[in-house]
């Protein structure tokens, strides 16, 4: 099974099976299948004692020793890109892989929206990827108040948290956690899909006859540009 999952990490079946999911998940809700915006933060996690000191760190702000997870999402909450770091990094640094990472799959992206932490050089950097960076503040800084674009993100860091692989890292690798993440988007992609009426969703699951399994490819026209 390992295997299996470690094959699909490396050579990007799992990324192309999850961005397709996603496509077919935007064009039951009536949108594009890509997305123009996107909202990014990220959350920090407790590691386990599988995950080595090299890529683990204390986040002071959270009092949390372990990763931290840097995600985009679209408008629904749906995931884009995915970054691991140690936890102590800082989320303007991180930020710089995670907006290129974006950039390079979601081509049509021209506007970011972000908290407060992410204001300065940040803004220059994602022009020259010809993206907007909106910085979304609190009226009263010293007050609850729900931000509507947060609240999309922090909704996807719900959903990610209720997968028992990913409460919290128990990963050797980064990039095991990050397909954890993944594989607990595609499970709710697809439990979307399957919710949907006949006529609102007409993907077919193939067998994928390189690795012998029946997850492969999905072939079916979004029927959107």
């Amino acid at each position: 099974m390992y295997g299996y999952f470690a094959a699909w990490r490396d050579d990007g079946t799992l990324a192309r099976l999850h961005d397709a999911l996603r496509a077919r998940v935007r064009a039951a809700a009536g949108r594009d299948a890509e997305p123009t915006a996107a909202v990014i933060d990220s959350q920090s996690v407790r590691a386990a004692d599988t995950v080595p000191r090299a890529s683990r760190g204390w986040d002071n702000a959270k009092k949390v020793n372990g990763r931290k997870r840097h995600i985009a999402v679209d408008a629904l909450g749906l995931l884009l890109a995915v970054v691991i770091t140690a936890a102590s990094v800082q989320d303007r640094d991180a930020a710089r892989p995670l907006l290129w990472n974006l950039h390079r799959t979601c081509r049509r992206i021209r506007l970011i929206w972000a908290d407060a932490v992410y204001t300065g050089k940040l803004s220059v950097w994602a022009a020259a990827m010809k993206m907007n960076l909106q910085i979304v503040t609190r009226r009263n800084p010293h007050a609850f108040e729900v931000l509507p674009r947060r609240r999309v993100v922090e909704r996807t860091f719900a959903w990610i948290s209720k997968h028992r692989r990913t409460v919290r890292d128990y990963e050797r690798l980064p990039a095991s956690h990050e397909a954890m993440i993944l594989w607990a988007m595609i499970a709710l992609m697809t439990r979307r899909l399957a919710a949907q009426p006949a006529h609102l969703s007409n993907t077919h699951l193939v067998f994928n006859r390189d690795h012998g399994d029946a997850i492969g490819t999905l072939l079916a026209p979004t029927g959107r540009d």
